[in-house]
């Protein structure tokens, strides 16, 4: 299954979990690499990754990615993770990115793959894309942790931002100084 070789190829950073259920579904919350660390050892193992996606949500059914949610810290890198994963992209994927340094909502479509881009420097990915799509508690009610994910998906089909659509070249303009906060141990 993908997110097997992902894991295998250690792409998966940071999880929360990996589950496969039902006709083929898997899901798969935590930290996707973009960039890996470089070697640090001869035995091989990796640094921690230069780049990834934080707080992924992923939902892929027959080995393709159908939805795609995650964060990260500087637009420009949207090239760099859709360069990486766009070739397991399902037609019709649905992408949304939640970026610290932009400041207005916009629809951006990247290699033909459109990606709502969200600001958000402070947050939870999956909060605030729950919120964005008005699901609450009660529609997770019972669920394991990869039909949750599922139940986010099923949300996203009807899921019709009216955002601005630019170019990426446009969206690069739009960038702000922002800084993700990060908040230590209270």
């Amino acid at each position: 299954m993908l997110l097997d070789d992902y894991e295998k190829n250690y792409l998966l950073y940071n999880s929360n979990f990996k589950e496969s259920f039902g006709a083929g579904w898997a899901a798969y919350r935590g930290d996707l690499v973009v960039v890996e660390g470089e070697i640090a050892d001869a035995q091989g193992r990796r640094k921690p990754p230069v780049l990834s996606l934080i707080g992924t949500a992923l939902l892929a059914q027959a080995d393709k990615i159908v939805m795609l949610v995650g964060s990260l810290d500087n637009l420009a890198d949207i090239t760099t993770l859709l360069d990486k994963y766009k070739a397991d992209f399902a037609p019709g994927v649905r992408v949304v990115i939640y970026v610290v340094n932009i400041a207005k909502p916009m629809i951006v479509t990247v290699d033909g793959v459109d990606v709502v881009m969200l600001p958000m420097a402070d947050g939870m990915v999956w909060n605030e894309m729950v919120d964005e799509l008005g699901l609450d508690k009660g529609d997770f009610k019972g669920q394991s942790a990869g039909q949750k994910v599922l139940t986010l998906f099923e949300a996203f089909k009807g899921y019709k931002p009216k955002y601005e659509a630019v170019g990426l070249d446009e969206a690069l303009t739009r960038t702000i100084e922002a800084k993700r906060a990060i908040y230590g141990a209270v």
